[in-house]
């Protein structure tokens, strides 16, 4: 049988070692304890990763930047921008964290696995072509994309970003380009300014990003109808040959960094969405990799919500998702003028 993959490694931790911030290596040590409980023994398979390769590195990233980052080897310690550090490992750290991403995707469309979530740092969905920003220092998931294509030959790949801030880079990475799909929620207005409805893409690109920008205070509820009434429709379009998901986990309820109210069962609800969706149209090849989520407890029980979901051992009960699906949608005005916006692109509206 079909297993999820894990790609894990202690090197992940020592990004930011001993220097104080937010984006901490405790992030994964609680996930990693969590992994190693007896509730999740022999129900995934540990994938290795590899470091990406500078010429990797450079389908999203300019050689010279690439260069910079890596000339902090050893440092310890250097500011690339107010929110983003370095210490002595962290070019390691996020060279593996795209490469960790490159080997999950491999195991996927090999068949060893049949879905699989990369718990790695530093994230990645800031990362600039030629800029450090937000925590972030090689886009991890915008280089995943390149990746499937470049080297498994894939033609169409959906990125869904529901971190609590919008995705500026992945954005920037593929506003042109029709063969990637990018579908983001996030607060809005808030860090990093970007991701306004009206945000869609340019000339062969224009209706492949689609955002969602919500108001603080959204919830399980909220999130459930975005997806189900934006992104499946628009999906069922497009097709995807895999799915790719930025997951960031503070839009959780108590998030120090947040403002919305999304709880581990909401995580779960949105993640079988997905699932059913790469069920339907890419034999169920779903990759997620993390982001951001700041309260420890929090990430702990709604990434071990997202696993659980992807491993067939559900936390939600029976007729929760019925439950989401009936009552009220506050967010049903930003829903209808995206629907509005992207039904020039999208004959499904």
């Amino acid at each position: 049988m079909q297993k999820t993959g894990i790609v894990r490694d202690e090197l992940y931790k020592e990004h930011l070692r001993d220097y104080p911030h937010v984006e901490s290596p405790k992030r994964l040590e609680v996930l990693y304890e969590m992994l190693d409980s007896g509730e999740f023994a022999g129900k995934f398979l540990t994938v290795s990763p590899r470091p990406a390769t500078h010429d990797e590195l450079a389908w999203i990233h300019d050689p010279g930047y690439v260069e910079r980052i890596a000339n902090t080897e050893g440092m310890a310690h250097v500011s690339l921008d107010p929110d983003t550090q370095t210490t002595p490992l962290s070019y390691h750290a996020a060279r593996l964290a795209a490469g960790g991403l490159f080997r999950l995707i491999d195991k996927v469309m090999d068949g060893t696995v049949k879905n699989g979530f990369a718990l790695v740092r530093p994230p990645g969905h800031h990362a600039e072509r030629d800029r450090a920003m937000g925590f972030c220092l090689f886009n991890n998931v915008a280089l995943g994309a390149r990746y499937a294509m470049n080297i498994h030959g894939l033609k169409r790949i959906l990125i869904i970003d529901w971190d609590l801030h919008h995705g500026n880079a992945t954005q920037h990475s593929f506003y042109r380009d029709p063969n990637v799909l990018y579908f983001s929620t996030h607060q809005f207005p808030y860090y990093p300014g970007t991701g306004d409805v009206n945000e869609i893409g340019t000339g062969p690109g224009a209706g492949y990003t689609v955002n969602v920008p919500l108001s603080g205070g959204q919830g399980d509820r909220e999130f459930f109808h975005v997806y189900k009434e934006v992104l499946l429709p628009i999906s069922c379009v497009f097709k995807p040959e895999l799915i790719l998901i930025s997951a960031g986990f503070d839009t959780y309820i108590e998030d120090p960094l947040g403002g919305m109210r999304m709880t581990p069962r909401g995580y779960a609800a949105i993640t079988r969405l997905v699932m059913e969706l790469a069920r339907d149209m890419c034999e169920e090849r779903v990759v997620i990799t993390l982001e951001g989520g700041y309260h420890l407890d929090g990430l702990r029980t709604s990434v071990a919500a997202v696993i659980k979901e992807l491993i067939g051992e559900s936390i939600l009960e029976e007729g929760y998702i019925k439950g989401l699906e009936e009552g009220d949608s506050s967010p049903s005005r930003i829903i209808d003028r995206v629907i509005q916006i992207q039904r020039e692109y999208w004959p499904c509206f």
